[in-house]
């Protein structure tokens, strides 16, 4: 059994989620693509980490376009993968581990070989003739507003049999659902109740906010930059950022849609789901609207830790902000995932911080309050991979090149024998690169090695699983300067104080006279110096103490130690 397993149906609050991207975790075939029998495979290293649940990136049928988020059959595995009696013995292996099993469900549209689409652009009169997002041309030919799409251009893709645009916020092979159709919202529902009958303890809606568009078609206004934004819709590079996306995702209609989405899995007991929110600044305020109330999403999560700053002022305003907007939700948080750059890549400049910066980002995580999801080989603390153009397999990255790379560089294969081919990953030629630095990591190389990254993470979940107040306790922040990030969480009388140096330089913390420190609280891979009642902080370190009665409200600071 997987040492992370929680039971009830709350096992998600505080669960610890890793993402498998499937294309990327382990071929068994030789075709030089990921697998659900690798997945199988593998479920063991995963159990042993100490995690709660595995989130499967899409596996559905696809022409690949957009990585299988280019859905042609909700209900049937792609042959690349395997089959639906491959999917049942991964589910049958995981839950045999203890681990919970989340699918992605792509729902906000589907790919243009979808059967419903193919139908829907046949003619204006079939029966699925509105199940899309279809619109007439402006008068002089042009597209009916200024929606655009986040992977370049109009949003609106022309349609000669029809005669008219349909909307795509992705890909123009990408056509999105009409919500506003009783029927669509019924066939979406039969899919997911698809899943749950096959035994799924969840779901993670991609793009939870897309689902709707506003009947009007109104012309989204320009954006009017908000200096306090956490996170953006887009890099700077890509045009959709530069509107204010009113009317073209994240309307009221949604919520009802939840609704009846939660009422569905509440029936089968102990299933959850976790929305992916990209709204811009109104991020928090979407999340608290989809999790409020009992009766929408179990939780989200937003890309406020998924950019480039790793400070003490971003991550207490990120999380401040959740808690003061999101009050009667729940958060999932995380630094990487397939769709952003490897964050011991974003957040360090030097290769010779790298180490140091995965373990502190684990410490760090497991700390917060909230849920949180790892991404494959992040505890192996793998850097982003360097790809040419030729490499690219990212329509994405392809379309921005070479101001924006695309998301490849995180796709890159699992690496799990350093000395094999390919890392072990596949005894094919791999659908992307394996990078000799990331071989040097896999996970035989760092198996049993004392403070190893891998090893590192294993602890450090451990730690999380022991501590109560680190799943769902309450959690403060202290008053620093903006270098150290100190805070306290709290539950049934145990207090824990946390102190993050999150830069490379060393610091000194002076606690206050009447702070009552009771046991200092080991973190592997980090050695904190408590003397005196002040704290010395290596570059990249952590505290952890447990803390007595008393008032704990603000932390004096010396000048950083030479």
């Amino acid at each position: 059994m997987a040492v992370g397993t929680r039971s009830g149906d709350d096992w998600w609050r505080g669960a610890v989620v890793y993402q498998v991207y499937p294309r990327s975790f382990q071929d068994t075939d030789g075709d030089g693509i990921g697998d659900l029998r690798g997945v199988t495979r593998r479920l063991s290293h995963i159990a042993s980490l100490g995690v709660d649940a595995i989130w499967l990136s899409p596996f559905f049928r696809s022409p690949q376009a957009d990585m299988g988020y280019d859905v042609s059959d909700y209900c049937d595995v792609d042959p690349m993968f395997g089959s639906l009696a491959d999917f049942d013995a991964m589910m049958a292996e995981a839950h045999r581990l203890g681990l919970k099993v989340i699918i992605d469900q792509v729902i906000s549209h589907t790919s243009d070989r979808h059967p419903w689409f193919v139908e829907s652009r046949s003619s204006r009169s079939n029966a699925k003739a509105d199940w899309f997002v279809w619109a007439d041309p402006k008068p002089d030919g042009t597209a009916p507003n200024n929606w655009l799409s986040i992977f370049g251009g109009p949003a609106w893709e022309w349609d000669g049999v029809r005669r008219q645009y349909y909307m795509h916020n992705f890909l123009t092979s990408q056509p999105d659902l009409n919500f506003h159709h009783p029927e669509v919202q019924e066939a979406l529902l039969d899919t997911v109740r698809f899943w749950l009958d096959r035994g799924v303890d969840g779901f993670r809606l991609d793009t939870v906010n897309y689902y709707f568009h506003d009947r009007h078609l109104r012309d989204n206004p320009p954006l009017v930059p908000d200096p306090d934004a956490t996170s953006s819709d887009a890099p700077e590079v890509n045009p959709y950022g530069m509107q204010d996306h009113l009317y073209d995702k994240t309307q009221p209609e949604n919520i009802a849609f939840l609704q009846r989405l939660r009422a569905l899995l509440d029936r089968y007991g102990g299933r959850t789901t976790v929305g992916e929110v990209g709204d811009g600044a109104r991020s928090l305020k979407t999340v608290a609207a989809y999790t409020s109330g009992g009766d929408k999403l179990h939780m989200c999560y937003t890309f406020d830790l998924l950019g480039p700053e790793l400070s003490a002022r971003h991550i207490r305003r990120c999380v401040e902000n959740f808690q003061a907007i999101v009050t009667d939700g729940w958060v999932c948080w995380a630094f990487s995932n397939h769709d952003v750059m490897r964050h011991v890549s974003r957040f360090v400049l030097r290769e010779a911080d790298r180490e140091r910066m995965a373990k502190l980002a684990i410490a760090l995580l497991a700390s917060l309050r909230g849920s949180i999801c790892l991404y494959q080989g992040e505890e192996l603390g793998l850097p982003e991979a360097e790809l040419t153009y030729e490499e690219l397999r990212d329509p994405y990255g392809i379309r921005f090149w070479p101001a924006f790379k695309g998301r490849d560089g995180c796709r890159t294969p699992m690496v799990w024998e350093r000395d094999e081919a390919n890392a072990g990953f596949s005894a094919g030629f791999p659908w992307l690169p394996v990078r000799e630095e990331q071989r040097a990591l896999a996970v035989d190389a760092q198996e049993g090695v004392a403070g190893s990254v891998l090893e590192h993470y294993r602890t450090t979940l451990a730690f999380r699983r022991a501590h109560a107040p680190l799943l769902d306790g309450d959690m403060a922040f202290l008053a620093t300067n903006q270098d150290v990030l100190a805070f306290t969480r709290e539950k049934n009388g145990e207090r824990l104080l946390f102190v993050f140096n999150l830069t490379g330089e060393p610091q000194t913390v002076q606690l206050a006279v009447d702070m009552d420190v009771a046991e200092v609280l080991p973190m592997a891979g980090f050695a904190p110096e408590l003397a005196e009642n002040a704290i010395a902080l290596a570059g990249y370190d952590v505290f952890c103490g447990r803390l007595g009665s008393g008032e704990t409200r603000s932390l004096p600071l010396r000048h950083p130690r030479a």
